[in-house]
């Protein structure tokens, strides 16, 4: 009832007559079961349909016409647009009042509604320009394609993108300069003069800065792509930019939008507190989620460029357990129970990716399971750290690949409690640091019994240089590399 088109007027006109007519007559029976001063309601279900559909102002005029026609045949004396009993001024005063305050409601429910919806617009927008100018093998080719996009999603009959300043368009078109974080011109876009006030402030606040930011994206990836043909860096600058079209096409566009679409609500100004308070915490929410997820993209970026080399310092194993398991949300961390051996060694390595690597482990694991244990104890010239869940496990077919940047289980999937808000990078992150610290990460698990992951690292220091194969385990979702594992 609340889409951002309505029905013709005259269509509403018509049916807040018929509506008012058969509310009228429905009256007359109800008489015999209930006061005449308390049946005004049975014109609300007409006036809440008017304003739904067609807008306050006719919702306006369908109270004022329900309230004439109850006046009339109604209230004595009958006939006559005068009431008798004071009483019942009271009565016509409230229902006026309930049927204003529904046109109201309702109005404002459809333009919560069209704000929601022009919010999912703009994301859906941000991330298909993303995917045109990021997803090409170079800029210059995807502009074309950028453009065409864009003058459909904003309905123009033209839009060109070029590189680089230019010469001003002449009147019949207007050129809006593409700026780097720097500020620096790095392209312009052309659009016909003489637009609607509103789509020219969309397009200077909304399409301008994000088209700007991602061509500013582009560009860079193409300079790196230009110093590292056919190289090692440019293999891995493929595999940043595809992590990075996954998350701006998808993992990015829920909380995105929700923050978008809240944001507009918040501006509305009969919110109440409590409304306040609820939006502003799905904010806060969605704005963690999303500063999560930038992090693990960071956390890949650099163990695929090579730069994640290790600290070599002392590490009380207990201690890394204790704050990985105090970093997660509090719901997640009650479900962690951690048993450390007593005596157990130091060991030589990097606190903080052992930390970030054990954090992974057990968020995961508390997605899937309501126990989660944590072992901590030593082997052979090793300590080994076991998380342990009661989850759904993992197939078999799946545990060469469980490893794979953007992977997910279809078991957890399926089985997790709050499924498929993963971003499918925990685990390429923890063993991608554990093996660049000279340990090594592996998995035990049947379907239906839960999963265990064993992390072993060695008592002795390694070698001041982690091994160059230590980055497999985020590597192994390009082709032709062989398995992750």
């Amino acid at each position: 009832m609340l889409g951002q088109t309505r029905p013709p007027r005259f269509w509403g006109l018509i049916f807040a007559l018929i509506g008012v007519a058969v509310a009228t007559v429905a009256i007359y029976p109800l008489k015999q079961l209930a006061p005449v001063v308390s049946l005004s309601v049975v014109y609300l279900p007409v006036v809440l349909s008017v304003a739904a559909l067609w807008g306050w102002m006719l919702g306006l005029a369908s109270s004022v016409l329900s309230a004439a026609a109850f006046n009339f045949f109604h209230i004595p004396p009958v006939g006559r647009f005068t009431i008798a009993d004071p009483r019942n001024w009271v009565a016509l005063a409230a229902f006026m009042v309930v049927a204003l305050s529904a046109s109201a409601i309702a109005e404002l429910a459809r333009a919560r509604a069209r704000e929601a919806e022009r919010g999912r617009s703009e994301a859906d927008l941000a991330a298909d320009l993303a995917r045109e100018l990021l997803g090409g093998a170079d800029t210059a080719t995807a502009l074309a394609g950028t453009a065409r996009r864009l003058a459909a999603a904003l309905g123009l009959p033209s839009v060109a993108i070029e590189l680089g300043p230019g010469p001003p368009a002449d009147g019949r078109r207007q050129t809006l300069m593409l700026r780097d974080a720097d500020a620096a011109v790095i392209g312009r876009l052309t659009v016909p003069a003489g637009l609607a006030p509103e789509l020219d402030q969309r397009l200077h606040t909304r399409v301008l800065p994000t088209l700007s930011a991602l061509l500013g994206v582009a560009l860079r990836r193409d300079a790196i792509q230009a110093e590292a043909v056919q190289t090692e860096a440019l293999r891995r600058s493929d595999d940043v930019k595809t992590a990075l079209l996954r998350a701006v096409s998808h993992d990015l566009r829920t909380p995105l939008t929700a923050i978008v679409a809240a944001g507009h609500a918040l501006g509305s100004p009969s919110l109440t507190d409590t409304d306040r308070g609820e939006l502003a915490d799905a904010v806060r929410e969605q704005g963690q989620r999303m500063a999560a997820l930038v992090e693990k993209l960071l956390d890949l970026s650099r163990l695929q460029a090579g730069q994640a080399g290790s600290r070599r310092d002392w590490v009380s194993v207990p201690e890394v357990i204790e704050s990985a398991r105090d970093g997660l949300d509090p719901e997640a961390a009650a479900r962690v129970r951690v048993l450390v051996a007593p005596d157990l060694p130091e060991i030589r390595g990097d606190a903080a990716q052992l930390e970030r690597a054990i954090a992974n482990l057990l968020e995961n694991a508390a997605r899937v399971s309501s126990t989660v244990t944590v072992n901590a104890r030593t082997g052979n010239d090793t300590v080994i750290i076991t998380v342990v869940d009661r989850g759904p496990g993992i197939a078999a077919a799946e545990r060469d690949r469980i490893f794979e940047p953007f992977y997910r289980a279809e078991t957890w999937l399926q089985g997790g409690s709050d499924r498929g808000t993963g971003s499918g990078l925990g685990l390429a992150i923890a063993r991608g640091f554990i093996e660049a610290g000279g340990g090594s990460l592996g998995l035990d698990s049947h379907p239906g019994q839960g999963a265990s992951f064993q992390i072993s690292l060695p008592l002795t220091d390694p070698a001041a240089e982690p091994d160059p194969t230590a980055l497999d385990a985020v590597e192994g979702a390009v082709p032709g590399r062989g398995p992750a594992r």
